[in-house]
């Protein structure tokens, strides 16, 4: 690949039209910052691309500087956009709804049939995002000029299958150390588990009464999800090469394996009770749709193969697509539900 001057990078940037997955071919993972779960820590390639001085230093000055970068463009695409039919929605959530550059997630895959404004950033939490910096109230009150008619909402990944507020996985506190004999369930630190899905319910009942408390947003369709099946990486064979910003195993399988639990049949099962416990507190949450207006895809199953991911956590790109085809149905349910009132 012929390397390009900063200048040919940085205009490809501030160009909407040119599609993420262009502009990662000139990206690499960060070698000063430690990415997180569900934040990518990607930089240009100095090989691939001219860095001088004031190059670096617009990046490293730069707060998540892919998470920032890739919001802008998608503001650049929403204001293009205004006016042009499609219903508006505003999003919140981690990299399922934003992975900057590497796949197109669920909201570029959604961006044909729904306009969003979109406050995702990979990395975030349900808690950050409902108790620490709350903008979706006050960017769903500013899109009532765009007659806002949805709200998606992505949280919780960090929160079960990923990193605490010290760096260290989940996992590590939740699974209890192997024994023989013992099924997927018994692994699980019920207690542990209960006392995380309780937190994540709090923050979630509260996001959805936060909206409520607008007249115009009583009955505003609130849409939610709760991943699929991931799989745990570094298995035998395992196809999955994502070290431009992980390793193969880094979030699920390297934690299982410092439990002593290295049969892959036997992790995939607990990601399933860990991923089943999420959404049944989501049920929980949305009650009878028709009633509340919260509904809730279920990605159970959108990702059956490990050819489905592009690593541990996030799908690839067909695989996000798979994802956002269950979200396009249930956002035009959720209208027709909200439109039949």
């Amino acid at each position: 690949m012929k390397k390009i001057s900063y200048a040919q990078f940085k205009s490809m940037l501030m160009d909407p039209k040119v599609p993420g997955t262009e502009i990662a071919k000139y990206l690499r993972k960060d070698p000063k910052k430690k990415g997180r779960p569900l934040d990518p820590q990607l930089v240009p390639d100095p090989e691939k691309v001219e860095m001088g001085p004031e190059a670096e230093f617009e990046v490293e000055s730069a707060i998540r500087w892919a998470n920032g970068v890739e919001r802008w463009r998608r503001e650049q695409r929403f204001m293009e956009g205004l006016g042009d039919g499609r219903p508006v929605l505003v999003s919140e959530g981690d990299s399922w709804f934003q992975f900057p550059f590497l796949y197109e997630d669920v909201i570029d895959q959604l961006a044909s049939d729904f306009l969003i404004w979109s406050l995702d950033a990979a990395g975030d939490t349900a808690d950050n995002m409902v108790n620490r910096s709350p903008e979706y109230y006050f960017e769903l009150k500013k899109q009532k000029a765009n007659n806002v008619v949805g709200f998606l909402f992505s949280g919780a990944g960090n929160d079960v299958i990923g990193e605490d507020l010290d760096g260290n996985p989940v996992l590590g506190r939740l699974l209890k150390p192997f024994q023989a004999g013992r099924d997927a369930a018994w692994h699980v630190d019920k207690a542990m588990f209960a006392q995380i899905l309780a937190m994540l319910e709090r923050d979630y009942r509260k996001l959805v009464a936060t909206i409520r408390r607008d007249d115009d947003f009583m009955r505003l369709p609130i849409i939610i999800h709760g991943y699929d099946y991931a799989i745990p990486g570094g298995f035998p064979g395992d196809p999955r090469n994502p070290f431009l910003y992980a390793a193969q195993d880094e979030w699920l399988g390297a934690p299982m394996k410092a439990k002593g639990i290295v049969d892959p049949t036997l992790q995939r099962a607990i990601i399933r009770v860990l991923i089943d416990g999420l959404y049944d507190m989501l049920f929980r949450v949305a009650g009878t749709s028709a009633n509340t207006r919260v509904f809730v895809v279920d990605a159970r199953g959108a990702l059956p193969d490990v050819s489905d991911w592009g690593d541990e956590i996030h799908g690839t790109s067909a695989g996000f697509h798979k994802v956002a085809k269950r979200f396009n149905s249930m956002v035009k349910q959720a209208l027709r539900t909200a439109r039949n009132v």
